[in-house]
């Protein structure tokens, strides 16, 4: 990296002492060779060496070479034309000039030095001294006309628009109609708000090859992109009458009948594109793509876009982003099942896009089919190795299915691949610390949730699960007391946190608190049939010394469903069991 430093350092002394008058004193450190064939000699070895590194595209070392070739001969134009292409390649704009600017002046007649210094002029944002090179180079050789084009565009570049167009009108003179030159000059004019004047340049094409419909198709973008609404109409109208199928025309009539109200004629002209196999399916799904934001405003939108997505899919039946296009439409709606077969058909016929895989995979997952997710998950970590999103869902399908020692590859797999997304490493690690914490490795369980909780502190759902297994070990209890009071800040109304905060009060024997908080839990009519809150609230009552309520509530979540040993025990013995 120093010697790379030094070299372009170098270059610059180079050429500020190339361009001063006064003696450098860099000479004086540097040897002198004196004897003309030693001195020849060195420099035509660093010349070809230059050369050499150059060919094999090791710009930086060339540009050393040749500037150490520069300490002994400053007067070879050739190089400071070599070091003007060197720097521009290396994207050194600045550099590239001043040594453009050396080459041309000890050769101005040389072409190539020129257009060297007018490429450097241009990178340097020096349009109209650029042009001023260009406009040299087409006087000294005036059967190139790329040079008077090039001058036009510079001009053009540097905010002359009508300078530039005198150029093109010139070199319109010399070659006659030629269609990138119409182009540019219909955009110049258009610039200067001069529409007529624009579209009559575009009409010279027509005149001149009246047969090419894509030049009818550029006039009617003239017109509409100004507004000339009733021009554009009749320039695409002439399109059908030529060109019966032609798809844009369709759309663009279609738009202007919409601007109208007209919706017969909207549709009409839509389905009839959208019907024609030749029209570009790309096209189609960059018309349809908006509907998707759309519906979320207006759901008449859903009717249109699905009747459209048939369309494209009638037109283009082999073709999988139409099937994944209409799936798209249909997981927005929340029409799942649909949703899966449109994305499942998408996948048949192509298998190499990721995004469709993915949307399958966030599908399951929401339907909690754990075992089509694992499927589908299993199968894109092996084509999508690299993906982290196919490792996360088969963490989450195995989790579901209570395959934790799967989970827990497939989630540490997923980590080791990173995501950019905060939301995704906290589900991770959350879903890890649940993993390890069903298979008994808790200090692994709670070192994942302490990540998860640095990546989204304020995340209920960690806070909550782990401030309730550390109480089940009754380890932490005031950390657990202090995750569970925040999860209820968060979530205040959930009558799930009030019983585990509850239950952690219980943990340290405070009994009267915990009774406060578990009956505002059994407030709820969905805590008043679960059995775990009806068997914390018995446990509760039983410390309390209340043993009669306390048999009726573990009575209770016996009714509900609990089955644990610890319960039947503590009915059977009429006493808390602590397990």
């Amino acid at each position: 990296m120093r010697l790379i430093v030094t070299a372009i350092g170098f270059g610059c002394a180079i050429l500020l002492s190339a361009c001063s008058s006064s003696k450098s004193t860099t000479a004086q450190t540097v040897p002198v060779i004196k004897d003309p064939t030693l001195l020849q000699q060195r420099t035509d070895s660093l010349f070809f060496a230059a050369q050499r590194s150059k060919m094999l595209g090791d710009f930086r070392t060339a540009i050393t070479q040749y500037s150490d070739y520069l300490r002994l001969n400053r007067q070879n134009p050739t190089v400071y034309y070599e070091l003007a292409r060197l720097f521009m390649e290396v994207n050194n704009p600045q550099y590239a000039l001043g040594f453009a600017r050396r080459a041309a002046a000890l050769d101005s007649s040389n072409r190539w030095y020129l257009l060297a210094l007018a490429d450097a002029m241009g990178m340097n944002n020096q349009f109209d001294s650029a042009a001023v090179v260009y406009d040299r180079l087409s006087k000294r050789y005036p059967e190139s006309e790329d040079y008077l084009f090039n001058k036009g565009m510079l001009l053009s570049k540097a905010g002359k628009t009508q300078e530039a167009l005198d150029v093109f009108d010139q070199l319109e003179e010399k070659s006659g109609v030629v269609e990138e030159l119409v182009y540019q000059k219909q955009r110049l004019l258009l610039k200067q708000n001069k529409v007529d004047s624009a579209a009559a340049e575009i009409r010279k094409l027509v005149a001149q090859n009246p047969q090419e419909v894509r030049y009818y198709q550029l006039l009617a973008e003239v017109y509409d992109a100004n507004d000339r609404v009733a021009e554009a109409t009749a320039i695409h109208k002439d399109i059908l009458a030529r060109d019966p199928n032609n798809a844009r025309s369709m759309i663009a009539l279609a738009n202007y009948a919409k601007q109208k109200g007209d919706s017969a004629t909207y549709w009409g002209y839509l389905t009839q594109a959208f019907s024609n196999p030749d029209y570009s399916i790309d096209e189609k799904v960059a018309f349809v793509y908006p509907y998707l934001q759309m519906m979320q405003m207006d759901s008449t939108k859903l009717n249109e876009g699905l009747l459209l997505t048939r369309l494209v899919i009638q037109a283009h039946p082999a073709e999988a982003k139409a099937f994944a296009l209409r799936a798209d439409m249909f997981s927005q709606a929340d029409m799942l099942d649909s949703a899966l077969a449109d994305y499942n058909k998408a996948i048949s016929l192509d298998s190499t896009r990721f995004s469709v895989w993915y949307q399958l995979m966030w599908i399951y997952s929401r339907k909690e089919d754990a075992a089509s997710l694992l499927k589908a998950s299993s199968l894109v970590t092996q084509r999508f190795p690299e993906e982290f999103m196919g490792f996360y869902f088969k963490g989450v399908a195995s989790f579901l299915l209570q395959q934790y020692p799967g989970a827990i590859i497939s989630l540490n797999h997923a980590i080791g691949l990173g995501s950019g997304d905060k939301r995704f490493m906290g589900d991770v690690y959350s879903l890890l610390g649940d993993s390890y914490h069903a298979v008994g490795r808790h200090p692994q369980s709670d070192s994942s949730y302490e990540k998860a909780l640095t990546v989204r502190p304020d995340d209920a759902v960690v806070l909550n699960n782990y401030s309730y297994y550390l109480s089940m070990r009754s380890e932490r209890l005031d950390r657990a007391a202090e995750m569970s009071r925040r999860s209820l800040e968060l979530q205040p109304e959930s009558a799930t946190y009030m019983d585990t905060y509850a239950w952690i009060l219980f943990r340290m024997g405070k009994y009267e608190e915990a009774r406060e908080w578990i009956e505002k839990a059994l407030k709820d009519p969905d805590a008043q049939k679960d059995p775990n809150v009806l068997e914390h609230y018995g446990d509760i009552l039983f410390n309390l010394k209340d043993v009669a309520k306390a048999l009726e509530y573990w009575q209770r979540a016996k009714e509900q469903g609990a089955s644990s040993i610890g319960l039947a025990k503590k009915i059977a013995e009429k006493r808390y069991i602590d397990l």
